[in-house]
């Protein structure tokens, strides 16, 4: 699909009702300031991207401007094409002004190929895209009948969208021009130069030739506009393994609608987990307004799960926050993660320690939902003796291994070391007291010293040895220290 005017029509989208004015976006390089980007109405009046601005204000005076936004034009488009996922789970953005969707497997839902793209193109009319689009066996095929072709059925959508019509066989691409090839700008001048200006030209000469003389990339784009080389698409996002849809007649806005929507879907996709003995790790719900903008809500599970009123309940509050505007036409569920599941029978199978499990696992999902999953997490144990790396946070039901036997430690461990005065220490000895934080600390029982060496893999400047010790103050608080050298001693750790 191309939108020939996408960074216009996306400025012009915010003015209700839009003016039917030429306008343009304007690029500044260096002392020069060229058009980027022309709508409709301009085009009619011969202005092209690139043109000097002097010379479109001598062409059209009434002529509007606006800084050209790259950066804002990829976002929008890149919402755009996630928009787009109301029609297929694999699209992507082209270019600065194109967006490709794989619709295999899809194009029943919408009664056919042309309902499809019939439906598309309305959609993007109402929202204020003009687009033409093209559906062919291949991506380069549908990029070049979308952007080159010139016949067939033609369709209007508000002011200049027009339609290029459906198209893929070979005749139909040997006419176009060479510049369908996507090629660069040099080498396409060059071919036409040569008198190679159609595509059935260029496909025409042997292959050696055009190696030679043109490098390697001509041929790979004919080789893929016809389908002998595969072009791989990377979609926007990853392609859930599973996903249910529901689209509505008239739009929903009611919070008692959109949560029976949820209830429904999370029920069909759970059935059909079920049937490939699967759980969820991950679902999200994604909603489309009718004004073009895609809500999503999410939720991660601990373990795998298929049970549609707990995934109900914990997704509820997700629910609660979205605005549905001036309503839902259409929502999805999707298993962004899958995992094997077996059945099960509780009333049998499952004992006091299974059910607590679950219990924990259920805490665990309403936490993660109310606190964000990043807030809810345990200790393990990393590979290390340093005690500031031997523990490290890990999901809180993820599978590790036990701490292993050691000496006593503290129960807390600072972020840092702290530095410490010491007075009375010896060689071998603890110290009688220590200054800590303005305050003077008098120990009277200690235990050590352990001697923990550094990492000398890690430590390449040879860190330091430390001698720990476990010391008590005359108030009974117990305090972890160490000594890194004659005169230098650290606070690491408190005990409970």
């Amino acid at each position: 699909m191309w939108l020939p005017s996408f960074a216009t029509d996306r400025i012009e989208r915010e003015r209700r009702p839009p003016a039917p004015e030429p306008r343009a976006t304007l690029l500044a390089i260096g002392n020069r300031r060229l058009l980027a980007a022309v709508n409709a109405v301009a085009a009619r009046e011969g202005l092209r991207p690139g043109l000097a601005l002097a010379d479109a204000r001598a062409l059209v005076p009434e002529l509007v401007v606006a800084p050209a936004t790259p950066d804002e034009d990829a976002r929008a488009l890149a919402r755009l094409a996630a928009w787009c996922g109301r029609f297929s789970p694999w699209t992507a953005p082209e270019g600065e002004d194109g967006l490709f969707l794989d619709i295999t497997g899809c194009a029943h839902l919408f009664g056919g190929e042309a309902a499809l793209r019939a439906d598309l193109l309305a959609r993007l009319g109402a929202l204020g895209f003009a687009a033409r689009a093209a559906i062919a066996a291949t991506p380069g095929a549908a990029w070049a009948l979308a952007r080159q072709g010139d016949g067939g059925d033609i369709a209007r959508q508000g002011d200049g969208g027009d339609i290029a019509r459906q198209g893929g066989g070979e005749g139909d691409l040997a006419g176009l021009p060479v510049t369908a090839l996507r090629l660069p700008d040099a080498l396409a001048a060059d071919l036409i130069r040569l008198g190679l200006a159609t595509v059935g030209a260029v496909e025409a000469v042997p292959r050696p030739a055009l190696v030679r003389r043109f490098g390697p990339l001509l041929v790979r784009r004919l080789d893929q506009i016809f389908g002998r080389l595969d072009e791989p698409i990377a979609p926007l996002a990853p392609v859930a393994p599973l996903r249910v849809r529901q689209a509505f007649a008239e739009p929903i806005a009611a919070p008692e609608q959109i949560a029976a929507v949820a209830r429904d879907l999370i029920e069909t996709l759970c059935a059909r987990l079920a049937a490939e003995e699967k759980g969820l790790r991950r679902l999200a719900l994604v909603f489309f307004r009718v004004d073009g903008t895609r809500l999503e809500a999410s939720v991660a599970t601990a373990r795998p799960l298929r049970d549609s009123r707990r995934l109900t309940r914990l997704i509820g509050e997700r629910l609660a926050t979205l605005d549905p505007g001036f309503g839902i036409d259409l929502a999805l569920a999707e298993a962004r993660r899958a995992e094997p599941l077996g059945a099960a029978q509780p009333a049998l199978l499952c004992s006091t320690t299974a059910a607590s499990d679950d219990a924990l696992a259920d805490l665990v999902d309403r936490l993660a939902v109310r606190c964000g999953p990043d807030a809810v997490l345990r200790l393990g144990p990393r590979e290390s003796h340093v005690p500031e790396r031997a523990v490290g946070r890990i999901a809180p039901l993820a599978a590790a291994p036990a701490f292993p036997p050691g000496p006593t430690r503290p129960l807390r461990l600072f972020a840092r070391p702290e530095p410490v005065s010491a007075l009375g220490d010896g060689p071998d000895t603890a110290p009688e007291a220590l200054t800590w934080r303005q305050t003077l600390l008098r120990l009277r029982r200690a235990e050590g010293p352990e001697r923990i060496a550094p990492e000398w893999w890690r430590d390449a400047e040879g860190a330091p040895a430390r001698d720990y010790w476990r010391v008590e103050d005359e108030a009974g608080r117990r305090f972890w220290l160490y000594r890194e050298a004659p005169g230098r001693w650290f606070l690491q750790g408190v005990f409970a």
